[in-house]
């Protein structure tokens, strides 16, 4: 039960910070609670025992996130931030710092993912179909949120 404790832990804290990324970018607060939903999600599976589902999304979901993130330049931004603080400068955008601490999180719950999965689930079979499924779904949620993204832009910048 403690590994499904620092697991839910961390998918908690990405959804409170995708929460907060919220609060900082108003024009974006449904794109943030979006992409909150699916850690949410897998708090939810951990609670009802779907570990091999919650292990596998807890994977998959942050590295395709991660994957956007870069593709869009935010971790760009973000290692900009993370440069400016080891030479003791003021960072000069809160949402790269806020990515900063999305990336970290990601990267702990890939990995506490990974760990479990592999204690628990490799060797069994059916890995690769639980795979290619959780990679479906997550394709599919961020093809929505990807739409979504890029047809509010224009609404933003033709507001603002």
């Amino acid at each position: 039960m403690s590994a499904h404790r620092g697991i839910a832990t961390v998918a908690s804290a990405l959804m409170l910070s995708f929460l907060i990324l919220s609060a900082m970018e108003p024009e974006f607060f449904l794109l943030h609670f979006y992409e909150s939903l699916m850690y949410l999600a897998i708090v939810l599976m951990l609670f009802y025992f779907q570990d091999k589902w919650a292990y596998m999304l807890g994977m998959v979901a942050p590295a395709v996130w991660l994957i956007l993130a870069y593709g869009v330049g935010l971790l760009g931004g973000a290692m900009r931030q993370v440069s400016r603080l080891m030479r003791a400068q003021r960072p000069t955008s809160e949402v790269s710092v806020m990515v900063v601490i999305l990336t970290i999180l990601a990267v702990l719950l890939i990995s506490f993912c990974a760990y479990r999965w592999k204690r628990q689930y490799a060797g069994l079979g059916r890995g690769r179909t639980t795979f290619l499924v959780s990679l479906a779904i997550v394709i599919a949620y961020n093809a929505i949120l990807v739409v979504w993204f890029w047809r509010s832009i224009p609404q933003s910048v033709s507001a603002g």
